[in-house]
Formats: C-alpha cells, sequence, structure tokens
C-alpha cells in the first residue's frame, strides 16, 4: 500500500491546534520568581510567543471552519515540538486530550459491561478517532483484546527517534481507561526507532488478567473496519 499524498488536505487541524495548546500549556509558568523579570525570561517561553499565539488563533479558526492541514504541515508542525527536552511529555498530552470522540467519554456506557465487550468498545472508539483526526486509517488492531499495530506511520515518518509515537499511547490509553477503568494502562511495546519491524501498543498490567472471560472468546477476531489496507 503505498504511503497518502503528504499534499492532500486530510489530517484535522485540530491536531495543530492540540499540540500548541499543550506547548502553551507547558511553557505558562505556575510562579513568577521574586528575582525573575518577566520581560526578560517570558519571551524564552515558545509557547508564550506572539508567534504561537497567532498560530493557535488560526488554527483555532481552522477549526470552526473544519479545514484540514496537509502531513507537510504537519511533520514541519512535530519538528517544532521535537526540538523540545519535552516532547514526549507533549505528544502523550495532547494524544490524551484528542482521545474523545464525540464529548460523551467513552467510559460512560463501557463501564457498565463485561470487560471483553468494553474492550471492542475502545478498539472501534479508537480507530473512528485515528480517522477522524488523521483521514485514514493508522494501523490495525490484532485479534488480542487490545493491540494496535503499524509499519511505516506518519509518527514515525516524522521522529525516527520515537517521541511522536507517544501520541498514539496517550490517546489509546485514555481510551482505555475510560472503557474499563484505572487499571487500564498502554505501553509503545514495540517501535520502529528502536529497532523493532512495526509499532505496537497494547494493553498491559492487571488488565491483561481479564483477557480470559466468557465473552472474550466471541470477541477475538480483528476489527473488519481497522484492516490495514
Amino acid at each position: 500500500m503505498s504511503p497518502p499524498d503528504p499534499t492532500t488536505r486530510r489530517i484535522a487541524a485540530v491536531f495543530g491546534l492540540t499540540l500548541l495548546e499543550v506547548i502553551r500549556s507547558q511553557d505558562r509558568p505556575a510562579e513568577i520568581l521574586q528575582d525573575e523579570n518577566p520581560s526578560v525570561t517570558l519571551p524564552r517561553r515558545l509557547g508564550l510567543s506572539d508567534v504561537v499565539d497567532r498560530q493557535i488563533r488560526q488554527y483555532g479558526e481552522a477549526v470552526k471552519k473544519r479545514r484540514r492541514m496537509t502531513e507537510t504541515e504537519v511533520i514541519d508542525l512535530m519538528g517544532l515540538v521535537l526540538r523540545r527536552p519535552d516532547a514526549e511529555e507533549i505528544f502523550l498530552r495532547a494524544g490524551q486530550r484528542l482521545a474523545d470522540v464525540d464529548g460523551s467519554g467513552p467510559g460512560r456506557i463501557a463501564r457498565a459491561l463485561p470487560t471483553a465487550v468494553a474492550f471492542r468498545l475502545a478498539r472501534r472508539r479508537t480507530g473512528r478517532r485515528l480517522r477522524q483526526l488523521f483521514g485514514n486509517r493508522i494501523g490495525a488492531f490484532t485479534s488480542e483484546p487490545y493491540a494496535l499495530e503499524g509499519r511505516s506511520l506518519l509518527f514515525y515518518r516524522a521522529d525516527s527517534r520515537g517521541a511522536a509515537c507517544s501520541f498514539i499511547t496517550g490517546l489509546c490509553q485514555e481510551i482505555l481507561r475510560e472503557a474499563v477503568g484505572e487499571d487500564g494502562q498502554v505501553v509503545h511495546s514495540e517501535c520502529e526507532a528502536r529497532g523493532d519491524a512495526q509499532c505496537r501498543w497494547t494493553a498491559t498490567g492487571e488488565i491483561r488478567a481479564r483477557e480470559r472471560e466468557p465473552v472474550g472468546d466471541l470477541l477475538r477476531g480483528p476489527e473488519p473496519e481497522l484492516e490495514a489496507g
């Protein structure tokens, strides 16, 4: 399957808006030290600069008008984030913020269901949210209760060191946590940036003990809507 055209406007502008909002939040000081001169120190914080503020307003207008970004624009923006020492945290937090599909919160219904059913809802919700944000499928789920895999994804193409992959970690973990409870944890167990053949995000910890619930056997097949093309 050939990679998508990087000049096609398919990526939701809310992705760019959220990255910059997280940067601004990271750079906003909790307090001003007594001997700190804000006129000198604050302009050095990227998130508080006029350039970022202006770009946030532009992305905000683009979101209202449902405009989209090209892959080239997104990779350039990721490059700005990747120059920061806290890049991994920024991508993680952006993923968590963008996990919600429609504002309803995935856990309100899922937590009342058997865990295996909640896993299936989490898989579907993850795939749907990724398509909403990036305009196409991002990887595919395996037959495990919650394991997303992909090769040569946008995040690896933008960052061969692997920090950008934390966006998927944050998004997946937030959706899974809301679906199955506080012990729903996701790890980036394999990464092309670390020399693995693919990137892989999977449920781990206590939540894996629930995989053998009786209803689970009915839900083991891969999600057809998420199969890689």
